[in-house]
C-alpha cells in the first residue's frame, strides 16, 4: 500500500581506486576554498615527495586564486563509490539487484 510517503534507500558503495600507481612519488589529493565564505572542493591531485612540495605544485596548478589549499596524502583517502573507476559501463551494483534512488537538490 502506497501511503504517499517517500522512501529513500541508501546507496550501496564499493571501495574503488586502490590499484598501485606507476609513479613512485606519493600522490596528494588537492582541495581548495576559493574565498572565505566558500566550501572546500576537490580539484585534482599532484605527485610530490613531501606535503610542502605537494602544496607548491597544487598552488601553481589549482589554487593560485584560492584562500585555502589543502593537500591530503591519497594513500590515506579511502574511496567508496556506487560506480567503478574501471572500464566505462562497468559498475558495482550490488548482487541483490538494481537500486532505486531518488536524488534531491536544494534550489
Amino acid at each position: 500500500m502506497d501511503d504517499g510517503s517517500t522512501q529513500l534507500e541508501k546507496s550501496t558503495r564499493a571501495r574503488v581506486g586502490e590499484e598501485p600507481r606507476g609513479d613512485p612519488l606519493p600522490e596528494w589529493d588537492v582541495f581548495v576554498r576559493e574565498d572565505a565564505g566558500g566550501v572546500m572542493r576537490h580539484v585534482g591531485s599532484v605527485s610530490a615527495p613531501t606535503p610542502e612540495k605537494a602544496h607548491e605544485h597544487a598552488s601553481r596548478l589549482f589554487g593560485w586564486f584560492a584562500d585555502d589549499v589543502w593537500v591530503c596524502e591519497s594513500s590515506e583517502i579511502h574511496r567508496f563509490s556506487t560506480h567503478s573507476l574501471g572500464e566505462p559501463g562497468e559498475d558495482v551494483t550490488p548482487e541483490s539487484g538494481t537500486e532505486r534512488r531518488q536524488h534531491e537538490w536544494d534550489e
